[in-house]
């Protein structure tokens, strides 16, 4: 996303001529309390990887529960691929990924060597296909990556029997997904190897950049903490804070510098605290847009069942065919009268590079395709105010009608 579109937000005074700002599809929520921590960081003299992230590692773990290890990075596309590497998936393997995802699900697999095997999306979820999954399965399959699209959680179920049918790991994307809950459980506390979150700005919570990796076995632990920081063997943050000198480290693997830094663990640490306040504003938003929505030609964004929940990170409508305009049409329009929308995602089988690197041809993703030709996302974060989406609403209601 770019960043103009994290920009401008608000609603004129009733009866003021001055045009709407535009309202952006995504905008980050960010208060004094996050000021004050990265002021509190700053004067510390902790800016890198420090106390603030030891904290929020902590806290984000304690969040989830069940006995999880979170491991802080600097993006979520570093969390997997440290997680790839640390399953020892490598040269000659396969990895299966939805095509209908951003690159970095699929490029991360390049990073270690693999393969990556593009699949279709259900038709209704837009997640993963768990048919599509176990049509794609060879002998050289060693993982799955499903991503969570949206903020709703794959059919897991599903998804973990082919994996252990196949002896394949599991490797869940959340990027879209905190908190999501799937058969009453949180998405990181499933029965998957190692889940990836991410902090970007236009997430459901944000450090700027960074990301988490949640992961149950130790030894996956702590080859992921060693790979994290350059294959250093002690932490720098105990060589650092030690009260006798510390100054030893052995470089025991060619690691990478993919760590989180307390100015924007701080900043964590805040959001996290709000995180329960951001999602129920965020179904808030989604049943007003269902209710406002219903009666014009769109397919609105499926609900989870009753024993889960979704992020809402996005909300993603698509045009029915009885629209009186096409999917490019609409977006420009709603442009023009001050409303951004975006469109995720273009699927990874029109992108060239993988085009020519994954023999992607589109007869193969059905769904992906329709989806693809039909599909917008609305504005939906937890600044927006109601006056916001009404504007949303009304927009849509005027070029659909």
């Amino acid at each position: 996303m770019d960043d103009h579109q994290l920009a401008g937000n608000g609603t004129p005074d009733a009866g003021s001529t001055t045009p709407a700002p535009f309202l952006p599809f995504a905008l980050p929520d960010i208060g004094d309390e996050e000021i004050a921590a990265v002021v509190e960081c700053l004067r510390s003299g902790w800016v890198t990887t420090g106390p603030a992230t030891r904290r929020f590692e902590a806290a984000f773990a304690d969040y989830l529960g069940d006995g999880v290890q979170a491991i802080s990075v600097n993006s979520a596309t570093a969390g997997l691929h440290l997680a790839l590497e640390a399953l020892g998936i490598g040269p000659g393997d396969e990895v299966i990924v939805p095509t209908l995802t951003f690159t970095a699900t699929a490029e991360v697999v390049r990073y270690v060597g693999a393969q990556p095997v593009l699949v279709d999306a259900d038709p209704v979820t837009l997640n993963m296909s768990p048919a599509a999954v176990e049509a794609a399965i060879t002998p050289r399959t060693r993982a799955i990556v499903p991503v969570h699209y949206a903020g709703m959680a794959c059919a897991m179920d599903e998804l973990l029997a082919i994996a252990r049918a196949h002896g394949l790991r599991v490797v869940e994307d959340a990027a879209h997904a905190f908190p999501t809950r799937y058969r009453d459980r949180l998405v990181g506390t499933l029965d998957s190897d190692i889940t990836v979150f991410s902090f970007y700005a236009n997430k459901t919570m944000t450090t700027g950049e960074g990301g988490m990796v949640v992961v149950r076995d130790p030894g996956l632990a702590r080859r992921i903490r060693l790979m994290r920081l350059h294959g250093i063997s002690q932490d720098a943050f105990d060589r650092y804070v030690s009260k006798t000198p510390a100054w030893f480290y052995e470089v025991v693997a060619a690691g990478f510098k993919y760590n989180l830094t307390d100015i924007a663990s701080a900043i964590g640490l805040e959001q996290l605290r709000k995180i329960d306040r951001f999602l129920a504003r965020r179904q808030q938003l989604a049943a007003r847009y269902d209710a406002a929505l219903a009666g014009l030609p769109l397919l609105l964004p499926p609900r989870p069942s009753s024993d889960s929940t979704h992020a809402w990170h996005l909300y993603v409508v698509r045009l029915r065919a009885e629209a009186p305009l096409g999917r490019d049409e609409l977006i420009l329009r709603l442009s023009q009268l001050g409303i951004g929308t975006s469109v995720h995602f273009i699927p990874l089988h029109r992108q060239p590079y993988w085009r020519e690197n994954c023999a992607s041809d589109p007869a193969r993703f059905p769904a992906a395709e329709a989806a693809y030709g039909a599909m917008l996302t609305l504005p939906l974060y937890t600044r927006m105010q109601d006056a916001d989406q009404d504007r949303v609403v009304a927009a849509l209601q005027k070029l659909l009608s």
